[in-house]
Parts: C-alpha cells; sequence; structure tokens
C-alpha cells in the first residue's frame, strides 16, 4: 500500500504569480509515527497545537480567487514542524501550550531523521519548486492563532501580518491597507515576523522573493462560510497591496 503524500499542491490553470503555501493545513498523525497515535487525547489533536485550524479551507480558497497555485502539508506540526528549520530546537515539540507530546518525549535522532526524509523534505522540496517555477513569483504563507493561550489574555486582532526586518515591502502596504478596510490588523502580531530557518526565511528572504505571512484569528474561519468570506475579503485586498508595493 502507498503510503498518503506528505504534501498536496494544485498548479493546473494557475497563472498568476502569487504562490499560497500553508504550513500546517492538517492534523494528520501517519500510521508509521507511533502507530497514528502521538499518544495524547483525541481532543488535543483538534487544537491550535496540531494544526492551524480553519487555514487549509481559507488557503484554498484564497487561492481559488488570486489564480494562484497553492501547497500545502499532510501532517501535523505536533509530528515535525515544516515552519521550522531543521535544525530549530523546536522542530519536533514534547510540550506546546500546557499539552505533552508523549510520543516525542524520547525521539531518537534517527526518529527525527525519518521524520524530516519522510515529510519535511518532501515537503520543501515541493514548495521551493513551486517558488522557482517563475521569477517573478511571490509568496503568501496562510497560517492561523488561537483567540487565547491557556493563561494568556485574549488576542483582539482579526488578522496579523508578520514580516522580516529583512523585507517589509508587500507586509507594509498590506497593514495598511487592511486597517483601511476597518479590519483589525496585527503588525507582527500575535508573534515575531522573523525566524530564521522558517518557510518564509527559506523559500522567499533567502532567494529575495517578495513574500507576506498571513495569520488569521482561528474563531473566524472555523468553519467553510468563514473561511470563504475571509478569503473574498483578503484577496482584492492583497493584489492592491502589491500594485502598490511596485514589486
Amino acid at each position: 500500500m502507498t503510503a498518503p503524500a506528505a504534501f498536496h499542491r494544485i498548479t493546473e490553470n494557475r497563472p498568476s504569480r502569487w504562490l499560497v503555501t500553508i504550513d500546517h493545513a492538517t492534523n494528520r498523525v501517519p500510521d508509521w509515527v507511533a502507530g497514528g497515535d502521538l499518544g495524547i487525547d483525541p481532543a488535543e489533536m483538534g487544537r491550535h497545537i496540531a494544526y492551524d485550524i480553519g487555514a487549509l479551507g481559507l488557503g484554498l480558497s484564497l487561492a481559488d480567487h488570486l489564480a494562484a497555485p497553492v501547497v500545502w502539508s499532510d501532517f501535523s506540526r505536533l509530528v515535525i514542524d515544516p515552519n521550522r528549520g531543521e535544525d530549530d530546537p523546536t522542530l519536533v515539540m514534547q510540550l506546546y501550550d500546557g499539552t505533552v507530546i508523549a510520543a516525542n518525549r524520547a525521539i531518537s535522532a534517527a526518529g527525527v531523521e525519518e521524520r524530516l526524509d519522510r515529510l519535511h523534505r518532501p515537503y520543501h522540496d515541493a514548495l521551493e519548486t513551486l517558488a522557482a517555477a517563475r521569477p517573478d513569483r511571490v509568496i503568501c504563507a496562510i497560517h492561523s492563532f488561537t483567540p487565547q493561550l491557556r493563561g494568556r489574555a485574549p488576542r483582539p486582532w482579526e488578522v496579523g501580518v508578520l514580516h522580516s526586518h529583512l523585507d517589509s515591502r508587500l507586509a507594509l502596504p498590506l497593514i495598511a491597507a487592511l486597517a483601511q478596510a476597518g479590519i483589525c490588523v496585527g503588525d507582527n502580531e500575535p508573534y515575531s515576523g522573523h525566524l530564521v530557518g522558517d518557510s518564509v526565511d527559506r523559500h522567499a528572504l533567502g532567494p529575495g522573493r517578495p513574500n507576506v505571512l498571513i495569520e488569521l484569528r482561528q474563531d473566524l474561519i472555523a468553519d467553510e462560510s468563514g473561511q470563504k468570506f475571509w478569503a473574498a475579503r483578503l484577496a482584492p485586498i492583497l493584489v492592491a497591496a502589491l500594485q502598490t508595493s511596485t514589486l
């Protein structure tokens, strides 16, 4: 039996220079990883710790609006995080937002290497192939964030735009356009926008490709109607921001 793919992509009839990426699209645990069970309660696998809730539906709908190719991972971030560099200490998480990931507590170097070979690297190879398919490529990375971490204050932002100090050419006009549209937008909120070795660093900052990372608050895109609403709202703002940037 053929093992499920580490990633999926849609490329046909997608002429746009945009490329939509979804690093944390699903909470799937492959059968060959700890028998398909990371040793935590199934309810925990439905939380933001396992994947970016709503990001896949949002990203697919946004790519449709932009006529853009799209690529997404098909494994939980708790198995191995595709938005981390291979040498990042949080590549395979053992504790996340108060939950101990039992199957990761004693993982060996060989176990990490297998997950890299079978999941992490194939995804990044596919992403880079699509990114390099045209010289004017623009990367739009889609993520989502939980409305509130355990023991922390609620997060008010509807949309967060994350960007690195190394390249804010697209992010800054996008932030301005979102604010003008009446959206509660966070500038590098709820996280900092630069992490060495992450997907944007690897596929956009390093090669010099224009880029933006968008985070939607998960309660806004928890169902299909919310995902489609926000995709339709974001698409023209993204297009306008790219035009304003003159990239």
